[in-house]
C-alpha cells in the first residue's frame, strides 16, 4: 500500500463490533485511531479533542476489513481487468486478491503499476501460465507445456514473495483443451515446492471437478464452487457432492468466485440447505462481470444471505476465512495498538432484483450496505455499486452482454 500522508486522528462513534472473535455485540462503542493509523482507544463515549475527524456510525456494524479473495485488477495489463478503485475501498473492501491475472512474465508490471500505488492491500495468486490473462480466453494461457516455465515461476516468487500468496490454475476446456487435469498436477507440484496454496478454477470439463478435488489438499482453494455448469455442478452428481463435502471437511476451501458464468442460486441454496457452506465469498470481478451479473462484494454477500447462509457466516466468509488463505492475521484486530483496517456496514431491508450467472433471478430482501472502509486514519465513504446500462457486444463467436 502507498505511504500514508500525515492526517488527523479519526474517531468512529456508535458502531457495533462483530467478527473480532467472540459473539457479535449489539452495544455501541467508539474507536479512536491515532494519527499514526493505529488504534489508540476503544470504548463507549470516548472524549476526544475537537481537532479530530469524527464519523458517526449511527449504529452500523464494524468488522475487520472485507477481503475479496478473487478479483481481476491488472488494469491495462489484461483485457478483462478493472481498476482496484472500482472494487476496493469505495465498495467497503480493504484487501483485494488478484486471482491469476499476471503470470511470471508480467508480474513485475502488476507489482509496480497496481500493487505498489494502491491504497488497498493487494495480494495475488500467480498464474501457472507465463502470460497470465493478457487476452483472456482469446489467447489461452495453458495450451501446452511450453506455456509453463517452472524455473521462472520459482524466481518470480522469490522476488515477490511478499505479494504472491499462491498459484492459480484455470482448469476448464476453454483454457486447457484436451490437456485435461495435467496443469493442475503441475501447479500442485509447484505449490508444494513453494509451500503456498493453489487456487483452481473449475468449469467446463475437462478437467473434471472430481479430478481437481482429488489432487488438492488442505489449504488449497476451489473457486466457482457453486457453479451451475453442466458436468461441473455439485448438485447434479451425488458422488461429486459427497466428495466436495468430504474435501471441505478435510480443509480444502470452497470459494464462491461468482463471475459472469460461475454462480448458481439453485446450486448454492441446495448445498447450503444440506449443510455445505462456502468457506469464502468472492466476486471474480472483471470487466465482463461487473455490470452483469456480479456488481460488487456486498451484493454477492447479499445473494448468499438470500439462499440461507447465516449472517455471521457471511461476514466470516469475507473476513477471517479468506484472510487465513493469504496468511493475514486476524488476531487482536480490535485492540489498542493494532493497525486500523475495518469495514463499517449496515444490513438493511430491501427489494433488489439480482441475477446469478445462469440468468436466474432472485429478489434480495436484505442487503449488505457498506458505509466506510477504514484504512489507517483514512475513512473512505463506501457504497454498493450501481451498474450502468448493459449493451450487447458482438464477437467472432457470437454475442454477449457487457
Amino acid at each position: 500500500m502507498t505511504g500514508e500522508k500525515a492526517r488527523k486522528p479519526l474517531l468512529l462513534t456508535n458502531v457495533k463490533p462483530m467478527a473480532f472473535g467472540g459473539a457479535a455485540k449489539t452495544d455501541l462503542t467508539d474507536v479512536l485511531i491515532g494519527a499514526d493509523g493505529n488504534i489508540a482507544e476503544i470504548g463507549p463515549r470516548i472524549a476526544a479533542p475537537a481537532d479530530i475527524e469524527r464519523i458517526d456510525g449511527k449504529g452500523a456494524w464494524i468488522s475487520p476489513g472485507w477481503v475479496d479473495l478473487h478479483v481481476h485488477i491488472w488494469h491495462g495489463g489484461t483485457d478483462i481487468s478493472i481498476r482496484p478503485s472500482e472494487c476496493g475501498a469505495e465498495r467497503g473492501v480493504t484487501t483485494l486478491v488478484d486471482a491469476g491475472s499476471a503470470g511470471e512474465a508480467n508480474f513485475h508490471g502488476f507489482r509496480e503499476y497496481i500493487i505498489e500505488p494502491s491504497r488497498e492491500r493487494i495480494k495475488a495468486f500467480l498464474n501457472l501460465g507465463s502470460i497470465g490473462l493478457v487476452a483472456c480466453n482469446r489467447v489461452p494461457e495453458l495450451r501446452d507445456i511450453k506455456d509453463i516455465d517452472l524455473d521462472r515461476i520459482l524466481e518470480c516468487y522469490a522476488e515477490n514473495s511478499e505479494h504472491i500468496v499462491g498459484i492459480k490454475v484455470r482448469a476448464s476446456h476453454v483454457i486447457t483443451g484436451s490437456w485435461g487435469v495435467t496443469p493442475v498436477k503441475l501447479g500442485k507440484k509447484i505449490a508444494k515446492i513453494l509451500k503456498v496454496p493453489m487456487m483452481v478454477h473449475v468449469g467446463e470439463p475437462p478437467a473434471l471437478y472430481d479430478e481437481v478435488l482429488e489432487i488438492l489438499g488442505p489449504g488449497d482453494v476451489v473457486t466457482h464452487c457453486f457453479n451451475g455448469k453442466s458436468g461441473s455442478s455439485i448438485m447434479e452428481d451425488e458422488d461429486l457432492f459427497n466428495l466436495a463435502e468430504r474435501c471441505a471437511g478435510e480443509g480444502i476451501r470452497l470459494d464462491i468466485g461468482h463471475g459472469g458464468a460461475s454462480f448458481s442460486f439453485k446450486v448454492a441454496e441446495a448445498a447450503i440447505q444440506r449443510g455445505l457452506l462456502p468457506f469464502s465469498i468472492s466476486t471474480d470481478l472483471h470487466g465482463h462481470s461487473m455490470n452483469f451479473p456480479v456488481w460488487d462484494l456486498a451484493t454477492t454477500m447479499s445473494k448468499l444471505l438470500s439462499v440461507g447462509m447465516p449472517f455471521d457466516k457471511v461476514v466470516e466468509a469475507v473476513t477471517h476465512n479468506p484472510a487465513s488463505v493469504i496468511r493475514l492475521s486476524m488476531n487482536d484486530r480490535l485492540a489498542v495498538g493494532a493497525r486500523a483496517d475495518f469495514t463499517v456496514f449496515d444490513l438493511v431491508d430491501g427489494d433488489l432484483e439480482a441475477t446469478d450467472s445462469n440468468g436466474d433471478v432472485s429478489r434480495l430482501r436484505q442487503l449488505f450496505e457498506p458505509r466506510y472502509a477504514v484504512i489507517g486514519t483514512e475513512a473512505v465513504a463506501a457504497s454498493r455499486y450501481v451498474p450502468r446500462a448493459r449493451k450487447l457486444v458482438r464477437h467472432s463467436h457470437g454475442y454477449s452482454w457487457r
